[in-house]
């Protein structure tokens, strides 16, 4: 017998504890940036000096930041088990906690692109993109981000990996927000689903348990449970 299959759905609430500003808290990123402005392909195309320099201050906010406890027990999770990681997260904290297998839904922080060939990316770090850096098909280049208004190319990828999943985890996400929401329904019969969240969650789901608590706190309990 190979090793069981655990696919881990995060979203933005595992990186939280890391300082990292979300778009949904209070007093969150977008209190000074109009979503449509800076996240959305209309946006880039309106103006593109406002998207990088938005990004550009994402990059530098992420290079001071370390993976958290959550990160770092989620990646443990591979010494027992087959683990992919799919995220909805642009940064690379899951990476640097050790996580070997990731799948980026809406891209990667500390990548770049053309603005016409998405498919083609290379890694900056942290550095800055500026007006007038090109891509090697010589146009301007982007965030490697998946913005409102463009396809998720990843999504497929993620949905093969839920299909083999013997356990399945959701953590940072509420699973009212797509592409997670629909992610879950790609399980196969009997798989055990958990998810780890603050706010209560009535999912009528078979197979789902709540871990009511916030990432850090929550993986402990999970893996208390999974061993149990």
């Amino acid at each position: 017998m190979g090793r069981k299959k655990l696919v881990v759905l995060s979203g933005a609430g595992v990186s939280a504890e890391s300082g990292l500003s979300t778009f949904r808290d209070s007093d969150g990123l977008w209190d000074n940036y109009n979503v449509e402005d800076v996240a959305s392909i209309d946006g880039w195309w309106r103006n593109k000096e406002l998207v990088l320099e938005f990004y550009n201050i994402r990059r530098r906010e992420l290079q001071s930041k370390e993976p958290n406890a959550a990160h770092r027990l989620i990646a443990s999770l591979e010494k027992d088990f087959d683990v992919t990681v799919v995220t909805q997260n642009v940064d690379n904290l899951h990476e640097r906690g050790g996580s070997s297998k990731v799948i980026h839904l809406h891209g990667e922080l500390t990548k770049a692109c053309g603005e016409r060939a998405r498919e083609q990316s290379w890694d900056i770090g942290y550095d800055d993109i500026e007006l007038g850096d090109t891509a090697p098909d010589g146009t301007q280049t982007r965030p490697f981000i998946v913005w409102f208004g463009e396809a998720v190319p990843r999504l497929e990828d993620a949905a093969r990996e839920v299909e083999k999943a013997d356990i399945l985890l959701v953590i940072g996400t509420s699973l009212v927000v797509y592409p997670a929401a629909g992610l879950v329904n790609y399980t196969k019969p009997g798989c055990p689903i958990y998810l780890i969240d603050p706010k209560p969650m009535n999912l009528n789901l078979p197979g789902f348990t709540q871990i009511q608590e916030k990432a850090t706190t929550g993986m402990e309990k999970f893996l208390q449970l999974i061993e149990e």
